[in-house]
């Protein structure tokens, strides 16, 4: 489907339709990119968005049951936890009003008095996702502000994450990145959608893709839709192979 905008002609309502997960158990990555493929300008992905960008992030977190990102990201992006979008209200039907921010993390290295681990509403607690290898200690001290979710030994097992946050009913996962985690995401089979957000920047080398990590071998996608939005920018949505099947 090629739509003729993501703005005006488009309400938020309508973009929740187009963007609707297809059945439970999907793992949608959402990142934004440059027109030559950057994930951040000056180490932020900030710099790359638009409008147009923001009311379909906004919309992609109401419609999932829980946002998963790095620790690095969510450090580096500053995040908080997610807004209440009244307009949005009716998506959250049944769930709370927000979704919970999962943060993937081996070392545990967070800032606990940050206000994703003190101004979160109690029905959207944040998650920290670790892995045996951890400090007991820190794990300990995380769980007295979070909810916290061993899988794994030496380091992050997705696949066991995932399945946690399955029985706590969060099987609609919206993942944030950052490019790391997508990629291990990615390389792990676990990757249901990607949707790119593409502006007109041209951010030069040395600037990260969307998926980083170990090398992967080439997958094909299916293109489910593209989006026209303001000032030049592009919304694609791609299914991966293993969804087709």
């Amino acid at each position: 489907m090629i739509f003729p905008s993501a703005g005006d002609e488009l309400d938020l309502l309508r973009l929740a339709d187009i963007y609707a997960y297809p059945r439970d158990n999907w793992v949608r990555g959402n990142m934004v990119t440059s027109a030559d493929g950057a994930a951040y300008v000056d180490g932020r992905s900030t710099g790359l968005s638009s409008p147009d960008d923001k009311r379909i992030f906004g919309v992609l977190r109401a419609l999932a049951d829980v946002i998963l990102v790095g620790a690095g990201t969510a450090r580096t992006e500053e995040y908080r936890p997610a807004l209440r979008r009244p307009s949005l209200a009716s998506l959250r039907e049944g769930r709370p009003q927000t979704p919970p921010i999962a943060l993937v993390t081996r070392s545990l290295g967070l800032n606990l008095t940050s206000s994703l681990f003190t101004d979160t509403p109690t029905d959207a607690r944040t998650i920290v996702i670790t892995c045996a290898a951890s400090d007991a200690g820190l794990r300990a001290e995380t769980a007295k502000v979070a909810d916290v979710i061993v899988a794994g030994e030496e380091s992050v097992d997705l696949a066991a994450a995932l399945n946690e946050l399955k029985a706590r009913s969060m099987s609609r996962v919206l993942c944030e990145g950052g490019p790391h985690l997508l990629g291990d995401l990615a390389a792990a089979g676990l990757l249901s959608e990607l949707c790119l957000s593409v502006g007109p920047t041209l951010a030069g080398p040395g600037a990260s893709r969307v998926i980083a990590g170990q090398p992967l071998p080439a997958r094909p996608m299916t293109l489910e839709h593209v989006l026209a939005g303001e000032d030049g920018f592009l919304f694609l949505r791609y299914f991966t192979q293993e969804q087709d099947q």
